[in-house]
């Protein structure tokens, strides 16, 4: 048994954290603004991703068992607000699914079926399929989803965005034409208009997750030396690859003919026909499936987990605290999956692609980023919490560091939570009422939900011998 507790090498651990926050699929959204785009990465660098990662890592060494953001906020702030924190980074996840399988479908549609690629029916379908398919496999056990992301790291990132930065550099340095200019797209945006900032609540949702993977830091060996080097090392290979893959499609495609939900696949198109390689485009597209299966597959089994040790404080009843032979949460695995599969369907009665996916993207960040308050504010209170505990990785910098990182993180996060109710310029939605006033209800409701919920737990639910 102590042996299935140290399943997961630094590797292992690094491919799941690939798997769970690179994806090309994210990078159209920062690609609509040329070369303005590398501000708003690097911005959300700052501010976002290096305190993230910065902070999770200290916390999941400072705890290195199971639970993850739940432990972290639970130690920190109490109970109520930890069962609030781990329902927060759940939910969002939820409603995005059917989004990231929706790109999945099509990539497989273009393959196979190309006249079904914008059938709703069959993404629906798809949806439904793929997500249990995964759910499945996630049922055998930690160290085979981490073999599992690691094909789908390799198969459908790596070799998609080495493909990319390869044909990106030989188009750079050729005669073909520049889609954008330091005229029409310059390093800075327009600083007086709020709505130019808008892209940071996408660019955080595809940034966020670094600490996701802390869930499973009791499945590592050594985690308090591991972790944080897997964590570190992940977040440098995320951030390369993302400026440099952001900018190889805005150089290819059209500024207004960027999709935001398929202009990954367009860029690809564009580069292989220029170069006589069009032939290739189903094998990429598959390949591009593939890598967003990986991620999806992470995902599915991370929260789950911090749930599960939620449930096993008697937060949920006692049927949904257990796990099986491989020691899996799978009763929570499988009412995620049926919480999906309803969600799916609602998938054809969608309107405009890019004005519905921005605004569930928007809805998606939003949730995670009240989680990312309480997660930095944590961070701090917990630095005089556990003043002497031992950190075989602390933030540098003691208290003062921890201000410092931690301080960044809550403004970026505070910031993107307020911009994210303008629609950027580029994306129509049916009116600013009815985007700002779903957004509201949406956020209401989701953060509303988990206090109530925890209102209704009772004593008997809590196990009799735990830890």
């Amino acid at each position: 048994m102590a042996k299935s507790k140290k399943q997961l090498t630094v590797f292992l651990l690094l491919m799941i954290n690939l798997a769970t926050v690179l994806s090309i699929r994210n990078w159209p959204i920062t690609a609509m603004y040329g070369y303005t785009s590398i501000f708003y990465l690097l911005l959300s660098v700052v501010f976002f991703f290096i305190p993230c990662a910065l902070v999770a890592a200290e916390l999941a060494t400072l705890f290195p068992k199971k639970g993850g953001v739940y432990v972290w906020v639970r130690e920190a702030l109490g109970h109520r607000l930890g069962f609030v924190a781990i329902w927060l980074l759940w939910i969002e996840n939820i409603v995005f699914y059917p989004i990231i399988l929706s790109f999945v479908s099509a990539a497989i549609a273009y393959v196979f079926f190309p006249h079904l690629a914008g059938d709703p029916i069959y993404i629906c379908g798809m949806i439904i399929i793929v997500f249990w398919i995964l759910t499945i496999i996630n049922f055998r056990g930690i160290r085979f989803t981490g073999r599992f992301s690691t094909f789908c790291v390799v198969m459908g990132t790596f070799i998609p965005t080495a493909l990319i930065l390869t044909l990106g550099a030989l188009w750079m340095f050729s005669d073909k034409p520049f889609m954008i200019s330091l005229e029409t797209t310059p390093l800075l945006p327009n600083f007086t208009s709020i709505s130019t900032f808008t892209v940071l609540t996408g660019i955080l949702l595809g940034f966020a997750g670094i600490e996701m993977p802390a869930v499973h830091a009791g499945d590592v060996n050594n985690p308090k030396k591991n972790f944080p080097i897997a964590i570190l090392l992940s977040a440098g290979i995320i951030v390369t690859l993302t400026i440099l893959g952001t900018l190889c499609i805005a150089i290819a495609v059209p500024h207004d003919k960027i999709s935001l939900v398929a202009g990954a696949m367009e860029a690809m198109s564009i580069y292989l026909n220029q170069y006589g390689l069009g032939v290739l485009m189903p094998v990429v597209a598959l390949l591009m499936a593939i890598g967003a299966l990986g991620g999806v597959s992470s995902w599915i089994v991370g929260p789950c987990k911090g749930f599960l040790a939620a449930a096993e404080q008697g937060d949920f009843p006692p049927f949904m605290q257990k796990t099986n032979k491989h020691d899996m949460p799978h009763v929570l695995m499988i009412i995620q999956g049926v919480i999906v599969t309803g969600l799916a369907f609602l998938f054809p009665y969608m309107s405009d692609p890019n004005s519905s996916f921005w605004m569930i993207t928007v809805l998606s960040a939003q949730l995670y980023i009240v989680m990312y308050i309480l997660l930095f504010i944590t961070g701090i209170v917990l630095k005089y919490k556990k003043r002497n505990a031992q950190r075989p990785y602390a933030v540098p910098g003691g208290i003062a560091g921890m201000w410092i990182i931690a301080g960044l993180g809550l403004i970026g996060v505070t910031f993107s939570l307020v911009i994210g109710f303008f629609p950027p310029p580029d994306v129509k939605v049916e009116s600013l009422l009815f985007f700002e006033s779903f957004l509201a209800i949406g956020i209401i409701s989701m953060v509303g939900l988990p206090f109530l919920i925890y209102s209704l737990r009772r004593p008997s639910w809590k196990p009799k011998l735990k830890q």
